[in-house]
């Protein structure tokens, strides 16, 4: 779960895109200019960030009504081993997937990220779990995001790695390479082997 600090930040910057999308009032657009910079103020305080610019910078490019950012992430899972990609951000290993776009169905867009993240068609079959990023263990991250996993199926294919990743394969639940967590976290692949093995257990959810 987040610390307190970061969850009062993110409230404020909420508050205030969503006060910029509304708001005609020139008086109350720098009140939500003031709100804004402050969660930034404290977004900085609070990863020990020397300068606040480029932060504020980055709150101000969220447009419209705020709301959770939506992640959907691959269970691939083949002869009891389950497929993950290993992220050139950082060089961690992760269930392939990614954020959403605008216009997506869910299961086409995990579908894709498979395809463009690790070579492997895919079929999704089903919606294993919906969770709030929030309270899984993750490392702190300014913005709110919902993730939907899914379970899915091998159609074809083959490992090729994309500019995103530089490896590609299939590991034992007990043999995992070091995990990107800023994506995934260990307890979320053995959900997935749990729902993989257990197919009548429904969607697990926040």
């Amino acid at each position: 779960m987040d610390p307190q600090w970061l969850d009062w930040a993110k409230r404020l910057q909420a508050i205030a895109q969503s006060g910029f999308t509304y708001t005609k009032d020139h008086y109350d657009v720098e009140r939500y200019e003031a709100v804004q910079r402050i969660a930034a103020e404290m977004l900085a305080a609070g990863t020990a960030a020397k300068v606040i610019e480029p932060i504020a910078d980055l709150l101000s490019r969220e447009k419209g009504y705020a709301t959770p950012k939506v992640d959907v992430r691959a269970a691939v899972i083949h002869d009891d081993r389950i497929l993950l990609v290993k992220e050139t951000t950082d060089g961690g290993w992760s269930l392939p997937g990614g954020w959403a776009d605008v216009g997506d169905v869910p299961s086409h867009a995990v579908e894709r990220e498979v395809r463009e993240e690790s070579g492997y068609e895919v079929r999704a079959v089903k919606l294993a779990a919906l969770l709030d990023r929030n309270l899984h263990g993750h490392p702190y991250f300014p913005y709110h995001a919902y993730k939907l996993f899914f379970l899915c199926e091998l159609v074809g294919g083959k490992a090729t790695q994309s500019y995103e990743t530089d490896g590609v394969g299939f590991f034992a639940g007990d043999a995992l390479p070091p995990l990107s967590l800023t994506r995934v976290v260990p307890a979320q692949i053995a959900l997935m082997f749990e729902h993989h093995r257990r197919p009548e257990i429904p969607t697990t959810f926040d």
